[in-house]
């Protein structure tokens, strides 16, 4: 800089003042800073363990759900088509072996119905009823814990915003003086458990509802196929 100031003078033509005022503009300049995520997620504290702990199990929760419910979701068009016409034909034994050999929530239950064939409509109603809370059951299983981790990880990062202030007003109590650098480094620090809290509440909270709207989308289709299944007994066999 030094260097810079002399060959300033030495050129022609340029006044003092202005070589005086662009060097003094050179001192004063800030440099410019950077700060990476890493270096953020260690000033956010000791807070933020536990909401990368809850980002995680968000993580895991979503993708093995997402690959659970995309293997149920996974219907043969023709599947119920097959089972009218082995009932149809008396063929109660080839529509079962089709039932085991479907992967399906929608098999499962046709094939407790066929098993409850020769019953009230009523009572086979009420088998595949239940086999389909069961099937629900299993694609709901541990969603509920996204909308939990959605909840209480904006809560941890208030939680790490509420001591960062504790400790800015303490230092202030102990330093007996008020200085804005304290306040307004203190409060930087801090907001970003406030920020990493949002951000995992959101993420959980939008995973949950896209896997509750799928399973709505299976159920629909599960509602579908038995009542199919209904109208197939009820429907008169042609000769």
């Amino acid at each position: 800089m030094i260097k810079a100031f002399i060959l300033q003078i030495s050129q022609p033509g340029a006044s003092a003042a202005d070589t005086i005022l662009n060097a003094a503009n050179s001192l004063t300049q800030p440099a410019e800073q950077s700060i990476s995520l890493w270096d953020m997620a260690e000033k956010g504290g000791p807070i933020l363990i536990p909401i990368a702990i809850l980002s995680i199990m968000a993580l895991y929760i979503f993708f093995e759900r997402l690959f659970t419910i995309r293997r149920f979701s996974k219907i043969d068009m023709n599947f119920m088509h097959q089972i009218r016409d082995h009932v149809h034909s008396g063929n109660v034994d080839a529509a079962k072996s089709l039932c085991k050999n479907t992967n399906s929530p929608v098999a499962r239950m046709i094939e407790k119905g066929i098993m409850r064939l020769g019953k009230p409509v009523k009572d086979i109603e009420g088998a595949i009823e239940n086999v389909g809370k069961l099937e629900i059951y299993k694609m709901e299983k541990n969603i509920n814990i996204l909308g939990v981790i959605a909840a209480i990880a904006p809560m941890f990062g208030f939680l790490g915003t509420i001591f960062g202030v504790i400790k800015i007003f303490y230092m202030i109590a102990l330093q007996n003086s008020l200085e804005i650098n304290t306040i307004s480094g203190g409060l930087y620090v801090k907001m970003i458990s406030s920020a990493a809290g949002l951000l995992v509440g959101m993420v959980a909270y939008a995973c949950y509802h896209y896997l509750v709207h799928m399973i709505d989308r299976i159920i629909h289709k599960m509602e579908i196929n038995a009542v199919e299944f209904i109208d197939v007994l009820e429907e008169p066999v042609k000769n």
